[in-house]
């Protein structure tokens, strides 16, 4: 009974508080994009500095470590996103080779002048609608794990009693909403698609299942 209620209330505050983020960023604040992109950036920052440094130092954790540790984070997430622009772009080297060895055997001007026409309506077209996630897997890394920790939490507090655990999934679904919203709205100023920025964050929220299972292991 504690172990299916642990997965109902992490479900509920992993995937539910995704579907009510997604609700908000791409229905009531859709028009305001710009805007949201850059109070997205702020609440991550925000949430680095002013919430998980602070409690990295409440922890008593030696400063040097927590610095080392800091710095490994920081190189690991810039090469992760380095590689995913360089995937990006290896993929879009070879389209460019096929779609060039495509238009060689054109001779007439005619035709020329057509795939010229083409090539370039279909660049305006490939520049706006498939540029490349920058950050996008950092982004949904740290969410992941920020959704594990989650999932323990909400499961130690179904552990002690069924009431303190319904409030801490409710609690943990408040806290996620603005978090998502960033995390959607930057996916998807990258990548043009929406659909694949909600279930890339899904996904993510789904981790925390993982984790309310593991916490009731562990604990």
């Amino acid at each position: 009974m504690t172990l299916l209620a642990i997965l109902l209330g992490t479900l509920a505050a992993g995937i539910g508080s995704v579907w009510l983020a997604a609700w908000l960023s791409f229905g009531i604040v859709s028009r305001y994009t710009q805007h949201m992109l850059s109070l997205a950036a702020g609440a991550l920052l925000a949430t680095a500095f002013l919430h998980l440094l602070p409690e990295a130092f409440e922890a008593g954790v030696e400063p040097h470590n927590l610095f080392v540790t800091l710095l490994f984070g920081l190189l690991f997430f810039f090469l992760l996103d380095k590689a995913e622009l360089w995937h990006h772009g290896h993929e879009h080297h070879h389209g460019d080779v096929h779609h060039g060895h495509h238009h060689g055997h054109h001779h007439d001007p005619e035709h020329a002048h057509a795939d010229e026409a083409s090539h370039d309506h279909g660049t305006h077209q490939h520049s706006s609608h498939d540029k490349p996630i920058a950050g996008g897997w950092a982004i949904l890394a740290g969410d992941s794990v920020h959704c594990f920790g989650d999932g323990v939490l909400i499961a130690s507090a179904f552990m002690v009693d069924l009431r303190l655990g319904v409030v801490a999934a409710l609690a943990v679904l408040a806290h996620e909403v603005p978090h998502h919203m960033g995390d959607l709205v930057v996916l998807n100023e990258g990548s043009r698609s929406r659909q694949t920025a909600i279930l890339k964050v899904t996904l993510a929220g789904a981790i925390t299942a993982l984790g309310g299972v593991a916490g009731y292991v562990l604990l």
